[in-house]
């Protein structure tokens, strides 16, 4: 008898992947305010990358787990981490455009590029799962993204107007994000997930904190209320991160679950109350179409990916 590839979850197990998402759905919304009142980009990526490193950095210390890298792993950490970087600072770079659902919607076709990697770099060709299931994310992110420009009445031309630059930068972060996700398996995935993910979070708080002073340096907030959403997303992610890898493995979790890519659908409901964010209803359709693509492709996939 073969053992089933997906064990049925616990209730805290459930509970504790819900958390998660909520917590990076919100991270991303308390992103947009901080955004709003004057904090740049780079800025809010080395602030949340570099608390959450130093989080983790102590746990690993508390937990006396061991730090010692192989040869190819200092070979393929730095490479790791710059696309993390890139994914990073391209996905807030969207979530500054759009409305902060739709970046997310649009970052989520990461699979994608997951499975164009592998074809290209390691000869891997997709599974039959991933074909059927891409016709279906396109079609749902086009109605999520109002592609034509129906629901605006703007048209197609002035919808991308508007879209495009947002939607290039989600897309720009899914590619690298999907690359990251390729060379991470094949060249750090016997790596301890709590060092990888160390290692990774302290290149991206160097390279966003060098994006940051090539800019003129640290962008404060204008507010009181910009000082607290960034605080808050640097929280909320720190605290997401830290349960993911110290909590979910207790919990017989191996990995991450497609259940967390509920995170744009708890990133829409937020948007909406927090910042007034409103898209049409055949949106919210498209958009509900693409997390059930992701989520049955991560289903069928062992182990989900991991997340940025």
């Amino acid at each position: 008898m073969t053992t089933p590839a997906h064990p049925p979850l616990s209730a805290a197990a459930f509970g504790t992947l819900i958390l998660i998402a909520f917590m990076m759905g919100a991270n991303h919304v308390a992103a947009r305010v901080a955004f709003n009142h004057g904090v740049n980009v780079a800025t809010a990526v080395s602030v949340r990358s570099l608390a959450t490193a130093a989080v983790l950095g102590l746990l690993l210390v508390l937990l006396r787990v061991p730090l010692a890298l192989k040869p190819e792993h200092r070979k393929a950490l730095p490479v790791i981490g710059t696309l993390v970087a890139l994914q990073s600072l391209c996905l807030y770079a969207a979530v500054a455009r759009l409305p902060v659902a739709l970046a997310l919607l649009a970052f989520n076709t990461y699979p994608l590029f997951t499975a164009l990697w592998s074809a290209l770099l390691y000869r891997q060709p997709p599974q039959r799962r991933m074909l059927l299931a891409m016709p279906v994310l396109l079609a749902g992110l086009a109605l999520a993204l109002d592609v034509l420009g129906a629901a605006s009445g703007l048209g197609a031309a002035g919808q991308w107007g508007r879209i495009g630059e947002g939607v290039a930068f989600a897309t720009a972060a899914a590619a690298t994000f999907g690359l990251a996700l390729v060379l991470t398996q094949h060249k750090a995935g016997d790596l301890d997930g709590r060092v990888r993910t160390l290692g990774t979070m302290s290149i991206v708080a160097l390279l966003a904190g060098g994006a940051t002073l090539a800019q003129g340096g640290f962008q404060a907030p204008q507010a009181a209320v910009g000082w607290w959403a960034l605080a808050t997303l640097s929280v909320l992610y720190g605290t997401a991160f830290t349960i993911l890898f110290t909590v979910l493995p207790r919990l017989g979790v191996v990995g991450n679950s497609a259940i967390m890519n509920v995170e744009p659908v708890f990133a829409l409901v937020l948007a909406w109350a927090v910042l007034g964010q409103r898209i049409a209803a055949v949106q919210v359709v498209g958009a509900l179409v693409v997390v059930a693509a992701v989520v049955w492709l991560g289903l069928g996939s062992g182990s989900g990916p991991r997340r940025r």
